[in-house]
């Protein structure tokens, strides 16, 4: 979009979902990131509670933004939130933001005129910050187009349900909403882009336009039943993997690893071994068979991993 054209009246309304339960500090940091957009057009913000009834969330509503709040209205948990967000959305575009995380100024508008001068994009991703401990980690998105085939090979984290904007209709009628079935949530995000990936490609902006926060009580820092079922499930969903053998290798990495953690030495030995036999580079086997081992504890591993700003 040129800068002609670019007065209130022509930027389309774009939507930011929040989901969020008992956090209510952090919840007014991630609104008022959303207000704070330097975009032009409406910008509409909706704040669904997961099984709570909504409060008020004491943050003033600047002009041409707007405020609602609901309660989570299917599965609960970060699945259902997020859908409910997305069907009562009124925006042309929709975005999500984790209640402990936060847009940085430009991300709107940024994503808006990317995807308007890419009318053949699925959605549009930006490079992140990762925030843990006071210090800020700069981790930016790939500049080339992202392809079904790159998401099998690799995560691309700073991909995540806090980054990217999607036209609210092709997801809709098109992908589909976020799978409420997958076991805890975990990886809803990355089960959904590789499902909208198979439709065109995912454009990035490299640069940090989202603060994404680790912190040592989130959500699922050591469950690892609940990651190993969804890892599996994921598997079942996306046969594609089994094309794709150092991608097939990082998920049986993940799978090992989350089996050490929980003390099954020969479950983890296991996955760890066929992983290495289909990529030898796959450091979260490695990292299993320590744990395994009991070298070193999962905990620790995970803790060294955060300060990095990556995940296991």
């Amino acid at each position: 979009m040129s800068q002609e054209t670019s007065g209130a009246t022509a930027w389309p309304t774009v939507t930011g979902i929040i989901p969020t339960k008992d956090r209510p500090e952090l919840l007014k940091r991630a609104v008022r990131s959303l207000f704070d957009q330097d975009y032009e057009g409406h910008l509409e913000v909706i704040v669904v509670f997961d099984g709570t009834d909504p409060v008020d969330i004491g943050v003033d509503v600047p002009e041409n933004r707007s405020l609602r709040t609901m309660r989570n209205s299917r599965t609960p948990g970060l699945a259902g939130n997020r859908n409910t967000g997305y069907l009562a959305a009124t925006g042309t575009y929709v975005g999500g933001c984790d209640d402990d995380d936060e847009w940085l100024p430009a991300k709107v508008r940024r994503q808006v005129e990317l995807l308007q001068s890419r009318p053949d994009a699925i959605l549009a991703a930006t490079g992140m910050y990762v925030h843990y401990r006071g210090e800020d980690i700069r981790r930016d998105s790939p500049a080339h187009d992202l392809h079904l085939q790159d998401f099998l090979r690799h995560r691309y984290p700073e991909v995540n349900a806090s980054a990217f904007l999607i036209e609210r209709e092709r997801l809709l009628t098109e992908i589909g909403l976020v799978d409420e079935e997958l076991p805890g949530g975990y990886g809803e995000d990355y089960e959904f882009l590789m499902r909208a990936s198979r439709l065109g490609p995912v454009v990035c902006i490299p640069d940090p336009l989202t603060r994404i926060h680790f912190h040592d009580q989130s959500f699922y820092v050591s469950r690892w039943q609940t990651i190993d079922k969804a890892l599996k499930y994921i598997l079942d969903r996306v046969p594609e993997f089994h094309d794709e053998p150092a991608g097939l290798a990082r998920i049986e990495g993940q799978l090992a690893f989350a089996n050490a953690a929980m003390g099954q030495r020969s479950e983890a030995v296991g996955y760890a071994s066929r992983s290495l036999r289909r990529a030898p580079t796959t450091k979260h086997s490695y990292a299993a068979l320590l744990v395994a081992s009991g070298l070193v504890s999962a905990d620790k591993v995970a803790a060294m991993a955060r300060q990095r700003g990556r995940g296991i």
